[in-house]
């Protein structure tokens, strides 16, 4: 197995580290996986989530990850904002903690298990399963200076909303206006006609 990526551009990484991950059995990319909360959710319900032991199952984009020892701590998004995780090895086991020399920030994975909050007040789930969902081939912009290029963030309107929350706040908000427009239109009789665009 190949774990010296020294050299190679970003791509290359990660199209070696897929590789690696179908030479292991693992299939990197894309089958459903049934959640019961999201992060809104999760943040809402924490309490009482905490309180019952109750397992969830969340699915959410890597965005950040360190290392401490034997253990690891990942943020993971979705629609509705970030969640921390906390990966033990004693817990997913060895290789499934060794699997994640092969993930990249911008994979997508389902994860199962409890809350906790930590000692600096963030609520954490405490990964007892963790599946790889979807495999990302393409670096995210950097962190720190995100996407600044007003003309990238209009072409590529995809990678603005994985990296831009106020962005994708913006297109909730809208998305849910336009909605509002149309249901009052259709309730009252209107009709919505495509007409080409200029």
């Amino acid at each position: 197995m190949m774990t010296d990526f020294s050299g190679m551009d970003p791509i290359s990484v990660r199209l070696e580290k897929m590789k690696v991950l179908r030479e292991t059995g693992k299939n990197p990319f894309g089958y459903s996986y049934e959640t019961t909360h999201t992060t809104e959710q999760i943040l809402e319900e924490k309490n009482e989530l905490i309180a019952k032991e109750e397992k969830i199952r969340f699915a959410g984009r890597l965005m950040s990850m360190r290392e401490m020892g034997k253990s690891k701590f990942a943020h993971f998004q979705d629609t509705y904002g970030q969640i921390q995780g906390y990966v033990r090895k004693d817990i997913i086991g060895e290789e499934a903690f060794n699997d994640f020399k092969l993930y990249d920030i911008g994979d997508i994975f389902g994860l199962e298990g409890k809350l906790f909050i930590t000692k600096t007040g963030e609520t954490t789930i405490i990964v007892e399963k963790l599946e790889l969902l979807s495999k990302s081939l393409r670096p995210l912009p950097e962190k720190w200076h995100g996407l600044k290029d007003v003309e990238t963030r209009y072409r590529q309107r995809y990678v603005d909303l994985i990296v831009n929350p106020e962005a994708r706040k913006t297109f909730i908000v809208r998305s849910k206006i336009i909605k509002a427009i149309r249901e009052y239109l259709d309730n009252n009789g209107f009709l919505e006609v495509e007409t080409p665009i200029l």
